[in-house]
């Protein structure tokens, strides 16, 4: 499927009161993150969520701040982890995408969160270009959406 055949993603109809989410964003490749972000933003405001947004250091550092703001005295509904980690020469790469990935999950599963993860791990900046532009390919949006079906399924299911 070719760019201009990808259909953008949709915001999903959440039930109930606007969910309030966080947008955890790990900007070491700027221009991408910012990417992702503009797409997560386009679906959470889509769907008349209200979002908040921080940047943390790297990708490592998204589940660890997902954990801190469980911590806090605002309540989210939802989360968005989003970050991009490129390919390098050593096996820095795997260790960073494998341990950030099993972060988040270990979080979204002890605390019974809805997430959304946009974690980009590719091999080239050009293939993360490709994945955070404001076409249909936006894995930012993806995971905004993502992240309102899980609010949604929770508040149908009476778990939120």
């Amino acid at each position: 499927m070719s760019t201009e055949d990808a259909a953008l993603p949709q915001a999903p109809d959440v039930p109930g009161p606007a969910p309030h989410l966080l947008i955890v964003r790990a900007p070491y490749y700027r221009e991408v993150v910012d990417g992702l972000a503009l797409g997560a933003g386009r679906i959470l405001r889509e769907a008349g969520a209200r979002f908040d947004t921080i940047d943390v250091a790297g990708a490592f550092e998204l589940p660890q701040a997902i954990r801190i703001a469980l911590r806090g005295t605002t309540r989210y509904d939802g989360f968005v982890a989003l970050g991009c980690v490129l390919r390098g020469e050593t096996d820095h790469y795997d260790f960073i995408c494998q341990a950030t990935m099993q972060g988040l999950m270990a979080v979204a599963l002890q605390f019974g969160l809805c997430l959304g993860a946009g974690l980009l791990t590719v091999e080239t900046l050009a293939q993360a270009l490709a994945r955070s532009g404001q076409d249909g390919h936006n894995k930012g949006a993806e995971a905004a959406a993502a992240a309102l079906i899980q609010i949604a399924r929770a508040r149908q299911m009476g778990a939120a």
